[in-house]
């Protein structure tokens, strides 16, 4: 997309953020809040409102300027499977 929109002005950003605390969890568990719940169990994970200030910087950004790429982790992820938890 950004080969062909940029000549266009129109700016291209991907966000990718890793370990999110969302309702995805008990939606895929099937209404099970204890399960869910565990996902997230041993660190603080992301929250919507992290990425909304990713998003925010992104779509602020000078004119000039263009972010291509955001990957937003929480402090306890090394990488996509990668999470060391607190015992």
């Amino acid at each position: 997309m950004r080969l062909d929109l940029t000549q266009h002005n129109i700016k291209i950003t991907n966000i990718a953020p890793g370990a999110v605390e969302t309702n995805f969890s008990k939606i895929r568990f099937k209404g099970d809040d204890e399960r869910a719940k565990k996902v997230y169990e041993g660190f603080e994970p992301l929250q919507a409102q992290d990425i909304a200030d990713a998003i925010l910087y992104a779509v602020n950004a000078p004119s000039h300027v263009t972010i291509a790429d955001i990957v937003l982790y929480a402090s306890a992820q090394a990488a996509p499977t990668t999470i060391y938890r607190n015992s």
